[in-house]
């Protein structure tokens, strides 16, 4: 807490992962896996354009649409299986509403982010930090 506090301090607030709101970060994060950037906004773009970036709507929606939505996001099979996942552990778990999810400690929720298939550190990270705001630093592993 004290390194994050002193960056903090430093930087302020850098605001930046670029999404609207905290859900569209998660997506983000998963989408982003293996692609550049580019492509995701194209599959976001996709799924602001249908009415599908919600939690009940990716809920509801089957997965082989699913992946016809965010196709330009590459790997749509695999990423449409995680998104699903995600969406799936979100309901179960917190109620579908990212409010519940990070009221509670952040650390536990990482640990439980996690488990999520799908969900490494990098992508369980960003969405502990730019969806939810908690002191969790992203480490990508790749220069």
């Amino acid at each position: 807490m004290e390194i994050f506090d002193l960056l903090l301090g430093r930087y302020g607030p850098r605001h930046w992962w670029p999404a609207e709101t905290p859900f569209e970060v998660c997506v983000g994060a998963i989408l982003t896996q293996n692609t550049n950037w580019g492509n995701v906004e194209k599959a976001i773009a996709n799924l602001k354009r249908e009415g599908l970036l919600s939690p009940a709507a990716l809920r509801d929606l089957p997965v082989a649409r699913l992946a016809e939505v965010i196709r330009p996001a590459g790997y749509y099979n695999v990423k449409s299986a995680r998104l699903k996942e995600f969406i799936a552990w979100l309901f179960e778990l917190h109620g579908g509403t990212l409010a519940r999810m990070f009221a509670g400690d952040w650390r536990e929720l990482r640990e439980e982010l996690l488990k999520v298939k799908g969900i490494g550190r990098e992508t369980g990270d960003s969405i502990l930090l730019y969806a939810g705001g908690t002191p969790s630093f992203v480490v990508v592993a790749y220069s």
